[in-house]
């Protein structure tokens, strides 16, 4: 880590549903103990109250639950609108804990350095193994969790975030609740301009999950694959996106039951509204290109 000191800001969002208290109370230790000036933290109870919390930590109890999005844009507001009385924002799961003392300071520095830079995703790994699930490394070439890299997306619940994004491209999209969230705001802002990190030495300790143990998951993942393309690609696109997309989850031979609901999804990601549309420019295509990963997988 630099000797120099860093000017920006540091705030963090901490979304819970109020069922993993002792979880959550290793996070907020894990980042009062971070180097350089404090965290301010926001813990949002999307839909249950907040559990205990340490002096200090600002809580908000949503009456009911908005989904991951909701949740994270009213931890965005409490910070100012558009999160502007910080530079940036760690956004971390509630049952995840911050390896390393250095991690927020690391954050700063990125963002000092390259003004480019916009989002960073931290790398996730499993506390006991250290295992760095392939699904967790956000490019094509995620053999090697430890390479770092420019990426054309992160990870929901471990990542940093220039709050100046949020004032240029907006917040996450509500209407999403949960899935690909945070593909349609990296591709807002690399539409924008911004760029996008993985950072392997940025480490976030997360127990090993299947993303399927949720019961709405195929639903929600297939509806909002059809939101995202409807909202950001040139129309030329969609069908290939989407097509591609619909070959690789029939190659992973899912069960009837989770196929059913898949296909449920997708017909509703097609008949439901999707929010604004806001189609990224051809240059934006052939940057992501460039960066390894066309917008058509």
């Amino acid at each position: 880590m630099s000797d120099v000191a860093s000017s920006l800001k540091a705030g963090a969002v901490i979304i819970t549903m109020g069922n993993r208290p002792d979880e959550l109370r290793a996070l907020l230790d894990s980042i009062a103990k971070q180097d350089g000036d404090a965290v301010e933290v926001v813990v949002v109870g999307n839909g249950s109250p907040v559990p205990d919390v340490p002096e200090g930590i600002r809580t908000l109890e949503l009456p009911e639950n908005l989904g991951i999005p909701g949740g994270r844009n009213v931890g965005i507001e409490a910070f100012g609108p558009g999160g502007r009385d910080v530079d940036l924002l760690l956004f971390l799961d509630d049952d995840g804990l911050l390896a390393h003392h250095d991690t927020a300071q690391l954050c700063r520095e990125a963002f000092e350095a390259d003004p480019e830079l916009g989002i960073i995703s931290f790398r996730i790994a499993d506390p006991d193994t250290g295992v760095t699930q392939r699904r967790h490394v956000p490019r094509l070439r995620a053999s090697d969790p430890m390479r770092s890299s420019r990426v054309t997306t992160f990870l929901g619940g471990a990542n940093a975030v220039r709050t100046k994004v949020f004032a240029e491209v907006g917040g996450l999209p509500d209407e999403f609740f949960y899935a690909h969230e945070e593909t349609d705001l990296a591709w807002r802002a690399l539409d924008a301009g911004w760029m996008i990190d993985y950072r392997s030495e940025m480490v976030l300790y997360h127990p090993t999950t299947a993303p399927s143990r949720h019961a709405v998951y195929h639903r929600m993942v297939a509806r909002n694959r059809v939101w995202l393309a409807r909202r950001n690609l040139p129309v030329p696109l969609i069908p290939v996106y989407l097509g591609v997309w619909l070959l690789l989850t029939l190659l992973r031979r899912p069960s009837r039951s989770a196929l059913k609901a898949w296909f449920g999804g997708f017909r509703e990601g097609w008949t439901t509204s999707c929010g604004p549309r806001r189609p990224m420019k051809w240059r934006t295509v052939w940057r992501l290109t460039r960066l390894g990963r066309p917008p058509v997988i």
